[in-house]
């Protein structure tokens, strides 16, 4: 089944900025010992097997207990409330990696599959800020590290990771976690954040 998914992503993570976990292909030591990650989406334009997929959301939410590298994650996703059962069932497949595409290779790495549920999400765009609001499971905003042209970030460039390989650096402002069994609060300014324009496809 052909799909090809593109818009924007934004994340924070549990780690001091700036995550080791990027730039060691996931070999680091998280720097609280153990990962909290959210992932969120919008989709500006997609499709999977003839399902239109514009404007919808999504989430992956995640927790590693030691180095990502090791597996033993715990990951559930969050789908768009506003999406039919065809759309949720085609985002589950492309977040999830078992539709193949970028989330595909994390696979083994993943040691329990939380589970899905469907919310109203959010996704809020302002210059170098992203903010996010899931009720009861996820509320997150990130502030962007301006770079020297004062209007983009600073980027981390081909780095491997499942979004995109070119992310740009953030703050998380605010990270409340309440998901899937997973729970971290975090609202210090000094967690990592990181945000990018993605381009699926499988």
């Amino acid at each position: 089944m052909a799909w090809q998914i593109r818009g924007e992503y934004f994340e924070t993570c549990s780690c001091d900025y700036l995550c080791p976990c990027p730039t060691s292909n996931l070999s680091a030591r998280p720097t609280q010992g153990w990962c909290t990650f959210a992932f969120v989406q919008h989709i500006d334009q997609g499709h999977y097997d003839g399902v239109q997929l514009d404007g919808l959301n999504f989430a992956i939410i995640g927790r590693t207990p030691e180095e990502m590298a090791k597996g033993n994650w715990t990951v559930g996703v969050i789908t768009d409330q506003r999406a039919s059962p065809e759309q949720q069932q085609a985002i589950v497949g492309i977040a999830s990696g078992q539709a193949g595409g970028p989330m595909a290779p994390l696979g083994p790495l993943i040691g329990t599959f939380a589970g899905v549920e469907s919310r109203p999400i959010t996704f809020d765009k302002d210059g170098l800020r992203r903010a996010t609001s899931i009720r009861e499971m996820l509320d997150q905003a990130l502030e962007g590290v301006s770079g020297a042209n004062g209007v983009e970030p600073i980027y981390l460039d081909n780095v491997a990771h499942p979004v995109s390989t070119r992310l740009g650096l953030a703050h998380g402002t605010r990270s409340h976690v309440h998901a899937f069994g997973i729970d971290w609060d975090e609202t210090s300014g000094k967690n990592n954040g990181h945000f990018a324009p993605f381009n699926w496809q499988g």
